[in-house]
Protein backbone atom coordinates (compact mmCIF):
# COMPACT_ATOMS: atom_id res chain seq x y z
CA UNK A 1 0.00 0.00 0.00
CA UNK A 2 1.24 3.08 -1.14
CA UNK A 3 0.96 6.46 0.99
CA UNK A 4 0.72 10.20 -1.08
CA UNK A 5 4.52 10.83 -0.93
CA UNK A 6 5.56 7.35 -1.75
CA UNK A 7 5.94 6.06 1.89
CA UNK A 8 5.11 1.76 2.42
CA UNK A 9 2.92 0.55 4.15
CA UNK A 10 2.74 -2.42 6.35
CA UNK A 11 0.54 -3.61 9.39
CA UNK A 12 2.56 -5.23 12.57
CA UNK A 13 0.86 -8.40 13.45
CA UNK A 14 -0.14 -9.50 16.66
CA UNK A 15 2.22 -12.28 17.41
CA UNK A 16 4.61 -13.18 20.21
CA UNK A 17 7.74 -11.23 18.57
CA UNK A 18 5.08 -7.76 18.23
CA UNK A 19 4.49 -4.83 20.36
CA UNK A 20 1.21 -3.92 20.31
CA UNK A 21 -2.32 -5.83 21.04
CA UNK A 22 -3.83 -4.35 18.49
CA UNK A 23 -3.15 -4.14 14.88
CA UNK A 24 -0.47 -1.53 13.68
CA UNK A 25 0.74 0.72 10.99
CA UNK A 26 3.86 1.89 10.76
CA UNK A 27 5.20 4.14 8.01
CA UNK A 28 8.50 2.94 6.01
CA UNK A 29 9.65 6.53 4.48
CA UNK A 30 12.79 6.58 2.18
CA UNK A 31 12.45 10.26 2.96
CA UNK A 32 14.17 11.72 5.35
CA UNK A 33 11.98 14.72 5.74
CA UNK A 34 9.04 12.08 7.26
CA UNK A 35 11.37 10.76 9.92
CA UNK A 36 10.48 12.94 12.66
CA UNK A 37 6.73 12.38 11.27
CA UNK A 38 7.15 8.45 11.75
CA UNK A 39 8.28 8.81 14.86
CA UNK A 40 5.39 10.75 15.88
CA UNK A 41 3.14 7.93 14.71
CA UNK A 42 5.14 5.17 16.46
CA UNK A 43 4.93 6.72 19.67
CA UNK A 44 1.65 8.17 19.48
CA UNK A 45 0.52 4.22 18.86
CA UNK A 46 -1.99 5.45 15.79
CA UNK A 47 -3.87 2.33 14.64
CA UNK A 48 -5.24 2.19 11.06
CA UNK A 49 -7.08 -0.57 9.52
CA UNK A 50 -5.65 -1.76 5.96
CA UNK A 51 -6.77 -5.49 4.79
CA UNK A 52 -4.21 -6.64 2.24
CA UNK A 53 -5.45 -9.10 -0.25
CA UNK A 54 -3.42 -11.95 -0.08
CA UNK A 55 -1.48 -11.61 -3.50
CA UNK A 56 -0.27 -8.02 -2.21
CA UNK A 57 0.76 -9.54 1.36
CA UNK A 58 3.05 -12.40 -0.40
CA UNK A 59 4.53 -9.61 -2.75
CA UNK A 60 5.47 -8.07 0.38
CA UNK A 61 7.89 -10.46 0.51
CA UNK A 62 10.32 -8.39 -1.63
CA UNK A 63 9.34 -4.68 -0.15
CA UNK A 64 10.78 -3.24 2.28
CA UNK A 65 8.82 -2.48 5.90
CA UNK A 66 9.02 -3.25 9.26
CA UNK A 67 8.27 -6.98 8.90
CA UNK A 68 10.20 -7.72 6.21
CA UNK A 69 13.23 -9.05 8.22
CA UNK A 70 11.22 -10.64 10.21
CA UNK A 71 10.11 -12.50 7.64
CA UNK A 72 13.27 -13.22 5.88
CA UNK A 73 15.43 -14.04 9.28
CA UNK A 74 13.46 -17.10 9.48
CA UNK A 75 12.07 -17.82 6.07
CA UNK A 76 16.22 -18.07 5.60
CA UNK A 77 16.65 -20.56 8.84
CA UNK A 78 13.53 -22.36 7.42
CA UNK A 79 15.55 -22.84 4.09
CA UNK A 80 18.55 -23.58 5.82
CA UNK A 81 17.12 -26.63 8.12
CA UNK A 82 15.11 -28.02 4.87
CA UNK A 83 18.89 -28.29 3.07
CA UNK A 84 20.36 -30.13 6.57
CA UNK A 85 16.83 -32.52 6.40
CA UNK A 86 17.88 -33.36 2.99
CA UNK A 87 21.65 -33.99 3.17
CA UNK A 88 21.29 -35.90 6.40
CA UNK A 89 17.97 -37.74 4.65
CA UNK A 90 20.57 -38.91 1.45
CA UNK A 91 23.05 -40.13 4.61
CA UNK A 92 20.63 -42.48 6.20
CA UNK A 93 21.91 -46.26 4.99
CA UNK A 94 18.66 -47.31 2.98
CA UNK A 95 18.14 -43.86 0.88
CA UNK A 96 21.68 -44.32 0.22
CA UNK A 97 21.59 -47.66 -0.85
CA UNK A 98 18.25 -46.88 -2.95
CA UNK A 99 19.91 -44.28 -4.64
CA UNK A 100 23.16 -45.91 -5.44
CA UNK A 101 20.50 -48.54 -6.66
CA UNK A 102 19.12 -46.18 -9.27
CA UNK A 103 21.96 -44.60 -10.31
CA UNK A 104 23.38 -47.76 -11.60
CA UNK A 105 19.52 -48.71 -12.92
CA UNK A 106 19.54 -46.19 -14.72
CA UNK A 107 22.79 -45.38 -16.71
CA UNK A 108 23.01 -41.49 -17.73
CA UNK A 109 24.52 -41.64 -21.04
CA UNK A 110 26.63 -44.08 -23.79
CA UNK A 111 29.70 -44.58 -21.81
CA UNK A 112 28.11 -45.38 -18.36
CA UNK A 113 27.93 -49.29 -19.15
CA UNK A 114 31.67 -49.12 -19.56
CA UNK A 115 32.49 -47.05 -16.84
CA UNK A 116 30.18 -49.13 -14.79
CA UNK A 117 32.09 -52.13 -15.96
CA UNK A 118 35.27 -50.41 -14.83
CA UNK A 119 33.77 -49.38 -11.34
CA UNK A 120 32.50 -52.98 -10.84
CA UNK A 121 36.26 -54.72 -11.82
CA UNK A 122 38.01 -52.42 -9.08
CA UNK A 123 37.16 -53.01 -5.47
CA UNK A 124 38.52 -50.68 -3.43
CA UNK A 125 35.88 -48.05 -5.63
CA UNK A 126 33.22 -50.02 -4.14
CA UNK A 127 34.08 -49.70 -0.65
CA UNK A 128 34.34 -46.02 -1.20
CA UNK A 129 30.86 -45.80 -2.28
CA UNK A 130 29.69 -46.91 0.95
CA UNK A 131 31.08 -44.30 2.94
CA UNK A 132 29.00 -41.36 3.05
CA UNK A 133 30.22 -37.71 3.87
CA UNK A 134 28.34 -37.65 7.21
CA UNK A 135 30.06 -40.76 8.21
CA UNK A 136 33.64 -39.26 7.48
CA UNK A 137 32.55 -35.91 8.89
CA UNK A 138 31.20 -37.40 12.70
CA UNK A 139 32.90 -41.02 12.93
CA UNK A 140 32.08 -44.52 12.29
CA UNK A 141 29.01 -45.45 10.24
CA UNK A 142 26.08 -44.93 12.25
CA UNK A 143 23.86 -47.97 12.29
CA UNK A 144 23.20 -49.15 15.44
CA UNK A 145 20.93 -46.01 16.31
CA UNK A 146 17.47 -45.38 14.84
CA UNK A 147 17.35 -42.39 13.63
CA UNK A 148 13.35 -41.06 13.70
CA UNK A 149 14.04 -39.02 16.71
CA UNK A 150 16.97 -36.70 15.30
CA UNK A 151 14.34 -36.12 12.11
CA UNK A 152 11.91 -35.06 14.37
CA UNK A 153 13.50 -32.45 15.64
CA UNK A 154 14.32 -31.15 12.19
CA UNK A 155 10.77 -31.25 11.46
CA UNK A 156 9.75 -29.27 14.50
CA UNK A 157 12.28 -26.59 13.59
CA UNK A 158 11.03 -26.44 10.24
CA UNK A 159 7.76 -25.95 11.01
CA UNK A 160 8.01 -23.59 14.00
CA UNK A 161 10.32 -21.64 11.63
CA UNK A 162 7.85 -21.59 8.70
CA UNK A 163 5.05 -20.43 10.68
CA UNK A 164 6.71 -17.65 11.76
CA UNK A 165 7.48 -16.43 8.82
CA UNK A 166 4.05 -16.93 7.32
CA UNK A 167 2.52 -15.25 10.42
CA UNK A 168 4.70 -12.10 9.54
CA UNK A 169 4.00 -12.08 6.13
CA UNK A 170 0.04 -12.29 5.89
CA UNK A 171 -0.70 -11.20 9.42
CA UNK A 172 -1.86 -8.01 7.54
CA UNK A 173 -4.44 -9.79 5.42
CA UNK A 174 -7.22 -9.48 7.92
CA UNK A 175 -7.93 -9.38 11.58
CA UNK A 176 -9.50 -13.04 11.84
CA UNK A 177 -6.34 -14.30 9.78
CA UNK A 178 -3.93 -12.04 12.17
CA UNK A 179 -5.73 -14.14 15.15
CA UNK A 180 -5.45 -17.46 13.27
CA UNK A 181 -1.54 -16.55 12.56
CA UNK A 182 -0.61 -15.83 15.51
CA UNK A 183 -2.29 -19.35 17.23
CA UNK A 184 -0.12 -21.27 14.90
CA UNK A 185 2.80 -19.53 15.70
CA UNK A 186 2.97 -20.17 19.49
CA UNK A 187 1.94 -23.61 18.46
CA UNK A 188 4.81 -23.78 16.05
CA UNK A 189 7.06 -22.14 19.10
CA UNK A 190 5.72 -24.82 21.29
CA UNK A 191 6.74 -28.15 18.81
CA UNK A 192 10.09 -27.08 18.14
CA UNK A 193 10.41 -26.90 22.13
CA UNK A 194 9.12 -30.23 22.24
CA UNK A 195 10.77 -31.52 19.56
CA UNK A 196 13.96 -30.29 20.68
CA UNK A 197 13.98 -32.59 23.85
CA UNK A 198 13.33 -35.81 21.39
CA UNK A 199 17.43 -36.63 20.51
CA UNK A 200 18.46 -35.93 23.53
CA UNK A 201 16.44 -38.05 25.81
CA UNK A 202 15.52 -40.76 23.53
CA UNK A 203 19.64 -41.15 22.70
CA UNK A 204 21.11 -40.61 26.10
CA UNK A 205 18.27 -42.81 27.75
CA UNK A 206 17.62 -45.38 24.85
CA UNK A 207 18.77 -48.31 27.29
CA UNK A 208 16.36 -47.17 30.04
CA UNK A 209 12.96 -46.57 28.55
CA UNK A 210 11.46 -45.56 31.49
CA UNK A 211 13.35 -42.57 31.91
CA UNK A 212 12.33 -41.79 27.63
CA UNK A 213 8.81 -42.12 29.07
CA UNK A 214 9.13 -39.75 32.25
CA UNK A 215 10.70 -36.75 30.51
CA UNK A 216 9.43 -36.95 26.96
CA UNK A 217 5.68 -37.36 28.59
CA UNK A 218 6.53 -34.59 31.01
CA UNK A 219 8.03 -31.78 28.05
CA UNK A 220 4.60 -32.94 25.96
CA UNK A 221 2.02 -32.16 28.83
CA UNK A 222 4.30 -28.99 29.52
CA UNK A 223 3.36 -28.12 25.39
CA UNK A 224 0.06 -29.38 25.30
CA UNK A 225 -0.66 -27.08 28.41
CA UNK A 226 0.64 -24.40 26.77
CA UNK A 227 -0.97 -24.41 23.63
CA UNK A 228 -4.33 -25.22 25.28
CA UNK A 229 -3.25 -21.87 27.47
CA UNK A 230 -2.31 -19.57 24.71
CA UNK A 231 -5.13 -20.19 22.42
CA UNK A 232 -6.96 -18.43 24.69
CA UNK A 233 -7.67 -14.87 22.32
CA UNK A 234 -7.31 -12.73 25.39
CA UNK A 235 -3.82 -13.58 25.78
CA UNK A 236 -2.82 -12.48 22.28
CA UNK A 237 -2.94 -8.97 23.90
CA UNK A 238 0.25 -7.26 23.85
CA UNK A 239 0.13 -7.00 27.72
CA UNK A 240 1.16 -11.17 28.18
CA UNK A 241 3.69 -10.45 26.00
CA UNK A 242 6.07 -11.40 29.18
CA UNK A 243 3.60 -14.05 30.24
CA UNK A 244 4.14 -15.71 26.67
CA UNK A 245 7.55 -15.62 26.65
CA UNK A 246 7.94 -17.42 30.62
CA UNK A 247 5.83 -19.79 29.65
CA UNK A 248 8.09 -20.81 26.54
CA UNK A 249 10.75 -20.46 28.93
CA UNK A 250 9.70 -23.08 31.63
CA UNK A 251 8.76 -25.41 29.61
CA UNK A 252 12.99 -24.88 28.25
CA UNK A 253 14.15 -24.74 31.53
CA UNK A 254 12.37 -27.74 32.71
CA UNK A 255 15.47 -29.47 30.12
CA UNK A 256 18.07 -28.97 32.95
CA UNK A 257 16.38 -31.94 35.54
CA UNK A 258 17.23 -34.28 32.73
CA UNK A 259 20.47 -32.51 31.44
CA UNK A 260 21.78 -33.25 35.32
CA UNK A 261 20.58 -36.43 34.89
CA UNK A 262 22.58 -37.02 31.65
CA UNK A 263 25.58 -35.59 32.61
CA UNK A 264 25.49 -37.70 36.16
CA UNK A 265 24.71 -40.91 34.57
CA UNK A 266 27.45 -40.29 31.64
CA UNK A 267 30.06 -38.03 33.06
CA UNK A 268 32.63 -40.89 31.77
CA UNK A 269 31.77 -40.22 28.08
CA UNK A 270 34.21 -39.01 25.89
CA UNK A 271 31.54 -36.94 24.01
CA UNK A 272 30.54 -34.84 27.37
CA UNK A 273 32.08 -31.81 26.87
CA UNK A 274 31.17 -31.48 23.30
CA UNK A 275 27.55 -31.99 23.67
CA UNK A 276 27.84 -29.32 26.76
CA UNK A 277 29.51 -26.56 25.03
CA UNK A 278 26.79 -27.15 21.96
CA UNK A 279 23.95 -27.52 24.44
CA UNK A 280 25.32 -24.42 26.56
CA UNK A 281 25.62 -22.35 23.34
CA UNK A 282 22.11 -23.11 22.47
CA UNK A 283 20.69 -22.11 26.09
CA UNK A 284 22.72 -18.75 26.03
CA UNK A 285 21.36 -17.90 22.32
CA UNK A 286 17.62 -18.31 23.51
CA UNK A 287 17.97 -17.19 26.67
CA UNK A 288 19.54 -13.98 25.51
CA UNK A 289 17.15 -13.68 22.58
CA UNK A 290 14.07 -13.88 25.04
CA UNK A 291 15.71 -11.40 27.08
CA UNK A 292 16.15 -8.99 24.07
CA UNK A 293 11.96 -10.04 23.27
CA UNK A 294 11.14 -8.93 26.91
CA UNK A 295 13.03 -6.20 27.33
CA UNK A 296 12.43 -4.49 23.67
CA UNK A 297 15.65 -3.83 23.60
CA UNK A 298 17.03 -0.71 21.57
CA UNK A 299 13.74 0.40 20.34
CA UNK A 300 12.46 1.31 24.17
CA UNK A 301 15.35 3.51 24.54
CA UNK A 302 14.97 5.05 20.82
CA UNK A 303 11.46 4.83 19.57
CA UNK A 304 10.94 5.08 15.59
CA UNK A 305 14.98 4.59 14.99
CA UNK A 306 14.54 0.96 15.04
CA UNK A 307 11.32 0.51 13.19
CA UNK A 308 12.89 -0.96 9.29
CA UNK A 309 15.62 -3.35 11.13
CA UNK A 310 17.96 -3.44 14.35
CA UNK A 311 14.76 -3.78 16.93
CA UNK A 312 14.17 -6.67 19.17
CA UNK A 313 12.24 -9.24 17.73
CA UNK A 314 15.08 -9.46 14.81
CA UNK A 315 17.50 -9.80 17.38
CA UNK A 316 15.42 -12.49 18.93
CA UNK A 317 14.68 -14.27 15.40
CA UNK A 318 18.91 -13.91 14.80
CA UNK A 319 19.42 -16.01 18.57
CA UNK A 320 16.51 -18.21 17.85
CA UNK A 321 18.36 -19.73 14.94
CA UNK A 322 21.48 -19.51 16.52
CA UNK A 323 20.58 -22.24 18.98
CA UNK A 324 18.90 -24.14 16.74
CA UNK A 325 21.85 -24.65 15.18
CA UNK A 326 23.71 -25.04 18.00
CA UNK A 327 21.41 -27.66 19.13
CA UNK A 328 21.75 -29.23 15.79
CA UNK A 329 25.41 -29.91 15.94
CA UNK A 330 24.55 -31.38 19.60
CA UNK A 331 22.02 -34.20 17.93
CA UNK A 332 24.67 -35.01 15.54
CA UNK A 333 26.81 -36.07 18.59
CA UNK A 334 23.90 -37.48 20.36
CA UNK A 335 23.26 -39.72 17.38
CA UNK A 336 27.02 -40.52 17.06
CA UNK A 337 26.99 -41.63 20.57
CA UNK A 338 24.61 -43.82 20.33
CA UNK A 339 25.35 -45.73 17.06
CA UNK A 340 28.71 -45.98 18.55
CA UNK A 341 27.44 -47.48 21.67
CA UNK A 342 24.65 -49.24 21.64
CA UNK A 343 22.84 -50.65 24.74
Amino acid sequence: MNSNDGSVWKRRSKKICCDDDKSQLLVASNKKKNKNMNKKTVNQKTRTEADWPLKQALFSLFRWHNETLNVWTHLIGFVVFVGLTITNVMHVPQVSQFLNLLTWSFPLGPGTNASHNSIMDTPKLIDLKHESPLDMDIGPPLLAATRWPFFVFLGGSMFCLLSSSTCHLFGCHSHHLNLLLLQMDYVGITIMIITSFFPPIYYIFQCEPIWQFVYLGGITAMGVFTVITLLAPALSSGKFRSFRAFLFMGMGLFGIVPAVHAVVVNWHEPQRNGILAYETAMAVSYLTGTMFYISRIPERFKPGWFDLAGHSHQIFHCFVIMGALAHYGAALVFLEFRGQVGC
